[in-house]
C-alpha cells in the first residue's frame, strides 16, 4: 500500500481545509507521543481549520526516533481514529510540521525555539521527564539530559535578539503543573545564568492546564484496520475515544490558537478540574491497572467489567477522592464519576493495563497519596486506595512481571531489605523513597484486600 497522502484518502475521512504549505510553525512541543497527537494537535488542527493562524507544530522526541520515523516520511500527516460502540470515525490531522530528535537535531530545535514566529512551547514528557528528585526539586544531573538545556539555549537566543517571551505550558499529569514547571525552570536557570532567569521571570508565562482523553498505545492491528478503511498505510496513526477535555489557565505570554473556539476551556483557575482528573480519573486508572493485572486482565474495559473491581473503583472516586476536591462552578463530581465508568467500559478501546502501570512511583503521589493525606487529616478512611496501594507494592516487588519504573531497582532493594513489616514505611513513610503528607499508620500486611475494602 502507498503511504498516507491527503490527496488520496477516501471520502468520509475528515481532513484539514487549510493550506498546510502556507502555514508556519508557532508551537514547539516536547514529547510528541500518541497522547499529544490525539489531543493538542487535534485541537490545533481544528482551530487552524476554522479560525486560521500560523500554528503548525514542531515536535521534539527526547530519546526515541520512532515518532519521527513514522511521521516525517508522511510530511507530518497522520490519521486519528475515534472509536466507540457506534463505530470508528477518521480524521486526517495536518497540524504537525515535522518531528525532531533532541540529540541529533539540537541546533534545529534551538532555532525553532528562538524563531520570531514561535509563541508557545508545550510539554507531554510524562512525570519523570521533569527530572525531579524525590523532594520535588530539580535533579540537575538528570535535567542536563532533558529538555532544560535546549529550552535555555532557545530562550537565551530570544533574549539576545530582543524577541518576546514564550508561553511554556505543561500538559502532563502533575498537580499545579504550571507552577511546578515554573519552579523547576527557576532552579535550572538560576544555576545557568541569573540574567536569563530575570528575562524568564519578566517575559514568560507558565499556565497550568488539565488534559483528558484516553489514548491507548497504537497496535499493529489498529494500523491494519485503518489501512483497510483508507487504502493507505499510516505508520503514525493514533486511536482514541470520542471524549476530550482541555482546560487551560488564561495566562499566555502572547498570541495563541483559537483553542477555545473548538472546545478547550480557558479559565482563571484550573485547580478544580485538575484535582478531579488526577484523583478520580487517574487515580482510578492506576487502581484498575495494578488490581486488574493481579486478576488476570489485560485491558481497562475488562477490569472495570470485573464485579469484584467495579464497586471498588466507584468507591475510590465517589467516597474517597470526591470529598477531597473543592469543586468549581457547575462541577458535578458524581456525574463525572458515572461518565468515567462509562468511558472505562468502552469496548472499542483496548487500553492496556500494563501501559497505565508504567512509572507508578512518579504517578501515585498526585493520584493517591494526596487523597490519602486529605482524608487522613479529615479523619476519613480510604480503604479502596489502600487496597490499590497494596497491589502496587506487590507489582514493584518485581517477582510477578517486569517493572517499568525509574525507581524499580530501589523499590526491589527496599522489599528485599524490609519485607512485609517494613516496606510500606520505607517506601512511603517519613524519609522514605516517596515522602508525602500522608503518614502510613499500618504495615503492608494490614493493608485491606478487595473483600475487606468493600465490607
Amino acid at each position: 500500500m502507498s503511504r498516507l497522502s491527503s490527496l488520496r484518502l477516501p471520502r468520509g475521512v475528515a481532513r484539514p481545509g487549510y493550506d498546510r504549505g502556507g502555514k508556519s510553525v508557532g508551537i514547539v512541543h516536547f514529547g510528541l507521543g500518541a497522547f499529544t497527537r490525539a489531543h493538542q494537535a487535534w485541537y490545533t488542527d481544528r482551530a487552524m481549520d476554522l479560525h486560521g493562524g500560523d500554528w503548525m507544530i514542531t515536535g521534539v522526541s527526547m530519546r526515541s526516533p520512532e515518532v519521527g520515523e513514522q511521521l516525517n516520511p508522511q510530511d507530518g500527516l497522520y490519521t486519528l481514529a475515534e472509536r466507540s460502540g457506534d463505530g470508528t470515525h477518521l480524521r486526517l490531522i495536518g497540524s504537525v510540521a515535522q518531528v525532531l530528535l533532541a540529540g541529533a537535531d539540537r541546533a534545529a530545535i534551538v532555532d525553532h525555539l528562538a524563531a520570531p514566529g514561535t509563541h508557545i512551547v508545550s510539554f507531554t514528557v510524562t512525570e519523570k521527564g521533569y527530572c525531579r528528585s524525590p523532594d520535588g526539586r530539580l535533579d540537575h544531573a538528570l535535567a542536563a539530559r532533558g529538555f532544560y538545556p535546549l529550552l535555555a539555549a532557545g530562550m537565551e537566543r530570544r533574549r539576545q535578539a530582543g524577541l518576546p517571551g514564550l508561553t511554556l505550558m505543561s500538559c502532563d499529569n502533575l498537580a499545579d503543573n504550571g507552577h511546578q514547571l515554573r519552579g523547576l525552570l527557576r532552579e535550572d536557570l538560576a544555576a545557568r545564568d541569573p540574567a536569563l532567569l530575570d528575562w524568564f521571570e519578566a517575559y514568560c508565562t507558565t499556565p497550568s492546564s488539565m488534559v483528558d482523553r484516553i489514548v491507548p498505545a497504537t497496535t499493529a492491528q489498529d494500523r491494519s484496520q485503518i489501512e483497510t478503511m483508507t487504502g493507505l498505510r499510516d505508520d503514525g496513526a493514533v486511536v482514541t475515544e470520542p471524549f476530550s477535555q482541555w482546560v487551560i489557565e488564561d495566562a499566555f505570554a502572547g498570541p495563541r490558537p483559537a483553542w477555545d473556539q473548538v472546545g478547550a476551556q480557558i479559565v482563571s483557575d484550573v485547580a478544580p478540574y485538575e484535582s478531579a482528573k488526577l484523583r478520580m480519573l487517574n487515580g482510578a486508572h492506576s487502581a484498575l491497572a495494578y488490581l486488574g493485572l493481579e486478576h488476570g486482565h489485560a485491558f481497562v474495559h475488562e477490569a472495570i467489567a470485573d464485579p469484584a473491581l467495579r464497586p471498588l473503583i466507584h468507591r475510590l472516586m465517589v467516597d474517597e477522592a470526591a470529598p477531597t476536591i473543592q469543586t468549581g462552578s457547575g462541577q458535578d463530581l458524581h456525574a463525572y464519576a458515572e461518565a468515567l465508568l462509562r468511558r472505562f467500559a468502552n469496548p472499542a478501546l483496548n487500553h492496556r493495563l500494563i501501559q497505565i502501570a508504567m512509572d507508578g512511583s512518579q504517578k501515585i503521589p498526585q493520584r493517591w497519596l494526596a487523597t490519602l493525606a486529605a482524608n487522613q487529616q479529615a479523619g476519613r478512611t480510604s480503604p479502596a486506595i489502600l487496597t490499590a496501594l497494596g497491589a502496587w507494592l506487590r507489582h514493584v516487588r518485581g517477582d510477578v512481571r517486569p517493572v517499568d519504573d525509574p525507581l524499580a531497582g530501589e523499590l526491589a532493594v527496599v522489599w528485599a531489605a524490609q519485607g512485609e513489616e517494613g516496606v510500606l514505611q520505607a517506601v512511603l513513610g517519613k524519609g522514605g523513597l516517596l515522602p508525602s503528607d500522608w503518614c502510613p499508620d499500618v504495615t503492608y500486611a494490614h493493608l485491606p484486600r478487595l473483600g475487606e475494602a468493600l465490607a
